[in-house]
């Protein structure tokens, strides 16, 4: 009997990994992410992030540092059903949040009906043009981990692009150290891959590290803030 069939015994993590090892034999490595909100028919416990809540690691180091929007300009990359993107606006932010999944975008939409918050579906590597250096602050926690790795240095070029002038960025991401490779997916992110923001042309003005639950590994909290031309 399948995994998903045997609700007292389902695993979410499990499933989820199920599914994306049948797209990636099929060639496609991201057709899986709707599959999943699919298959989920509006149960959020059968995804694994899905929290109804804002990250606590994101929102543990928004109190430490004070974090206010003041009417800036906030993206939400790989937004799920809206958790951070509904954190972000109360905390002051005017915020665009999109998503891969058409699924997903319609139960954020659902589940946040009366915020002002712009949910899109839309493709990291095909964005709205009018996003490409628009906006202030821009929040990223766990997409970059599920995508195939060979793809980071493209999908942190493709995040940084996101960011004006003055932008900073945010992510959230499951860490390791660089000598040791990832074996499952999600895939942890090391410094060494992180760093590919400052090749971006990112300052990193922030580095946490925080215990994760379990047997999770840590979480790293990185925060960068565009470099001035003039440096």
């Amino acid at each position: 009997m399948s995994e998903k069939n045997q609700d007292d015994t389902f695993d979410p993590r499990a499933r989820t990994r199920e599914i994306q090892a049948q797209f990636a034999a099929r060639g496609d490595a991201l057709g899986w992410f709707d599959a999943l909100y699919n298959e989920a028919e509006g149960d959020p416990s059968k995804i694994p992030w899905a929290d109804l809540e804002p990250n606590r690691y994101f929102r543990d180091w928004a109190g430490e540092n004070g974090l206010k929007g003041n009417g800036r300009t906030a993206l939400v990359v790989g937004c799920g059903l809206g958790d951070d993107a509904n954190y972000l606006a109360d905390l002051g932010f005017q915020v665009t949040a999109f998503d891969l999944s058409p699924t997903a975008i319609a139960w954020a939409k659902k589940l946040y009906p009366d915020k002002d918050i712009t949910f899109e579906v839309a493709d990291l590597f095909q964005p709205f043009r009018g996003w490409l250096g628009a906006f202030d602050f821009v929040l990223e926690i766990y997409t970059i981990q599920p995508l195939p790795l060979d793809w980071r240095p493209r999908v942190i070029d493709a995040i940084s692009a996101f960011a004006n002038r003055t932008g900073e960025i945010v992510v959230v991401t499951r860490g390791r150290e660089d000598n040791v490779e990832p074996d499952e997916l999600p895939w942890p992110m090391s410094r060494k891959d992180l760093s590919r923001f400052e090749t971006n042309g990112f300052v990193q003005i922030d580095f946490v590290q925080m215990p994760g639950e379990d047997d999770e590994p840590p979480r790293f909290v990185v925060a960068y803030r565009r470099r001035p031309v003039s440096e």
